[in-house]
């Protein structure tokens, strides 16, 4: 999620990035060749709800995960501007897939073009699952407090330490039960 690279539609979100991402603390990426762990559908059903909170640069951003429909559960990401106004979205899988979990997602401007190629996708596999948090490859959710979530990202940059965009959300709506 929230993999910052190209498209006209990140010109602004990188300008606001320059003066946010802080070196990497929360991401983890995984070891060359190291299998991912053994997961299930089931570890990530804590996502399940509405999330608002604070996105790149301070800006509201939302997140929103479906209950699982077989091994897979949807969610949709939504950056906002300054302003108010949208910045971009994510269309997100969270699936199990050999045996372990991975999040695929595509992104999209304001006017529904997309930034990764018709067929592309950013792919995260998991690198370690622990109660009430997911690190994937660069990408992490974990639980921050009562009904709080952190969602990091490990972003490129021409800077030699890692730097990551961290966006705090509180749970806005759960599941019924």
């Amino acid at each position: 999620m929230r993999v910052l690279s190209r498209k006209s539609g990140w010109a602004a979100a990188l300008a606001l990035v320059a003066a946010g991402p802080l070196a990497a603390q929360e991401t983890r990426l995984s070891e060359q060749g190291k299998p991912a762990p053994t997961a299930t559908i089931a570890q990530a059903e804590w996502l399940v709800g509405t999330w608002s909170g604070s996105g790149i640069g301070g800006a509201e951003a939302h997140e929103s995960w479906l209950a699982a429909s077989g091994n897979t559960m949807v969610g949709l990401f939504v950056q906002e501007t300054a302003a108010g106004g949208l910045m971009f979205t994510e269309h997100m899988y969270l699936m199990e897939q050999d045996g372990s979990l991975v999040v695929k997602l595509k992104h999209f401007n304001p006017d529904l073009t997309g930034w990764e190629e018709k067929d592309g996708m950013l792919t995260f596999r998991l690198v370690n699952a622990e109660p009430c948090a997911l690190y994937f490859n660069a990408l992490t959710y974990r639980c921050d407090g009562e009904g709080g979530m952190v969602v990091a990202v490990r972003m490129k940059s021409p800077k030699p330490e890692p730097q990551e965009l961290v966006f705090r959300f509180k749970r806005v709506s759960a599941p019924a039960n």
